[in-house]
Order: C-alpha cells, then sequence, then structure tokens
C-alpha cells in the first residue's frame, strides 16, 4: 500500500498518519468529512491543502480499514471488529 500525499512520522502529530508536508492528520479531515463539511469547506479551512490531499486521507483510512482482522464471536454470533 503505497500513499505518496501520506506521511507518518513519530515527530510530526505523535506519528498520526499526516498530508506530506503539513500537520493536518487523516483523521482530522475524516472527522471534518463525517461532521458534514464539504470539501470545499475543508480546502477553505486548510488553505495549503489540495483536492486531493482529501482524496488521498479517504483511500489511506480505507486501505486501513481494509486490513483490519474481524473476529467472530462463536458463543453469540455478534461480530468484533
Amino acid at each position: 500500500m503505497k500513499h505518496e500525499r501520506i506521511t507518518v512520522d513519530p515527530r510530526v502529530m505523535v506519528g498520526k498518519p499526516c498530508i506530506k508536508g503539513t500537520r493536518v492528520t487523516v483523521e482530522q479531515i475524516l472527522r471534518e468529512l463525517g461532521s458534514g463539511m464539504s470539501v470545499t469547506d475543508i480546502l477553505d479551512a486548510h488553505p495549503h491543502l489540495a483536492v486531493d490531499d482529501i482524496y488521498a486521507a479517504a483511500a489511506y483510512a480505507a486501505d486501513v480499514v481494509a486490513r483490519e482482522d474481524i473476529i467472530l464471536s462463536e458463543a453469540s454470533g455478534a461480530i468484533s471488529i
């Protein structure tokens, strides 16, 4: 999984994935999208970002979630992630 716009550096934002060259985390972008902000709203709030940075954050998050292990509980039939 190669994400050229995303960087992880323990010296920047305690190692959280960020848009390269910024201190804007993938988490922050996803939370802003999740709260209803549009891509335009996010770009207005962070003028140093590009549209492709927003899409890169979403793609990175999708790849992280895709790698998650899913454990099925035999006793309850519940799914734990």
